[in-house]
């Protein structure tokens, strides 16, 4: 029998997740964004799921976003056919020809990666997406070097279509000043360089598909928003707007295991490494099958939550590699075998992550490989 430690991934609760993108920005493109093994999701898993197969529905993304050539020839070698995009770019010119032949689409955010396009003789031409810097001030062109950039690729035979995009720094606290200031500085920019009826647009990521139709342009790049992930810092929010979002995106996956072991510890004993958790009354502790080994955060605190059988149970003592230890005293039914969900399901991954002191998105991606991943 196999360690019991499990990720299950909802292909339905997926769909769900981009069916609402489609519904919120009904006039743009989608490009679905499974870098990262999509967001610890499975890439492959997770593009097929959103490729239309059999659906060619409001479940089926028009593009997928990923961050590198190798994470985009993973999914053309499963069979995915749909246009992808390599958002950071090629890093090597030795990449461009491969590029090309795979029919990969590609954002230009520097000055090097336009010279490296430029001088290479590609098979075919591919299509490109210029970046600009509209304030982030991490990767894309400022000013004139952004409309320079735009006159050197239409003047190019090697690109094809061409979407000029930006990428926003706050959008996830929409109070903040600067997503306004961006949406002016990007439009800005488009206008100097003056688009044409067959050249697009893309701003919005998650959290400004789902708040702010003025950034959705031609396309929109969902990410974390797909997984049922809340996009917005909560810190910024208020628990109803919070329990809004939460009710209009499913979490794709829950993360769940198993207790192995009930230990009864006198009072004043204390459990696990360090000495972290004290006994403040005769307790019963369960050993679930679960540790930071496995992508379960280490600094999680005492008194993060978990479900056993439905029923909120908290985390007592440090996090070790391999296991975890649960104060059951008030669960008087718990026994070995019983199921532990660590979040998904029920338990907002949010929740996890603020016990944590982490966001949501180094969770999922942290998931080891050594964790059994179902597909539903």
């Amino acid at each position: 029998m196999t360690r019991p430690i499990e990720a299950l991934i909802s292909r339905a609760n997926v769909q769900n997740n981009l069916t609402l993108a489609r519904r919120l920005a009904p006039g743009a493109s989608v490009m679905a964004v499974v870098k990262a093994n999509a967001y610890g999701h499975g890439a492959i898993q997770i593009a097929h799921a959103l490729s239309g197969d059999g659906d060619e529905g409001n479940s089926a993304a028009d593009a997928f976003g990923v961050a590198s050539l190798e994470e985009a020839i993973e999914l053309r070698a499963a069979g995915i056919r749909h246009p992808i995009v390599l958002l950071s770019g090629v890093f090597a010119t030795a990449e461009m020809q491969e590029v090309a032949s795979y029919g990969f689409a590609m954002v230009i955010h520097c000055a090097e990666q336009l010279a490296i396009f430029l001088e290479a003789k590609l098979s075919r031409p591919i299509d490109i997406w210029l970046k600009c810097d509209s304030g982030m001030h991490r990767l894309g062109f400022d000013g004139a070097g952004f409309q320079r950039a735009a006159e050197l690729l239409r003047e190019s035979e090697q690109a094809d279509g061409l979407v000029f995009m930006s990428h926003l720094a706050c959008a996830d606290e929409p109070s903040v000043a600067l997503n306004n200031q961006q949406l002016v500085r990007f439009s800005q920019q488009i206008a100097a360089v003056g688009p044409r009826p067959h050249e697009g647009l893309s701003l919005a990521n998650s959290a400004a598909l789902m708040t702010r139709a003025d950034m959705h342009f031609d396309w929109v790049r969902p990410g974390v928003m797909l997984y049922g992930i809340n996009p917005f810092n909560l810190a910024d929010m208020d628990s109803k707007s919070a329990e809004k979002v939460a009710s209009m995106l499913r979490p794709v996956m829950t993360l769940r295991s198993r207790i192995i072991a009930i230990r009864e510890v006198p009072l004043g004993d204390s459990v696990g490494y360090g000495e972290a958790w004290r006994a403040e009354q005769r307790s019963r502790i369960a050993i679930v099958a679960a540790g930071y080994g496995d992508g379960y955060p280490r600094h999680a605190k005492n008194g993060t939550p978990v479900l056993i059988n439905g029923q909120l149970a908290a985390l007592a003592g440090r996090v070790s590699m391999d296991l975890l230890s649960i104060d059951i005293t008030h669960l008087p039914g718990v026994k070995v075998g019983d199921p532990v969900t660590l979040w998904g399901e029920s338990l907002a991954i949010e929740t996890i992550a603020q016990w944590s002191g982490t966001i949501a998105y180094e969770l999922l991606t942290g998931v080891n490989q050594r964790v059994k991943f179902t597909y539903l």
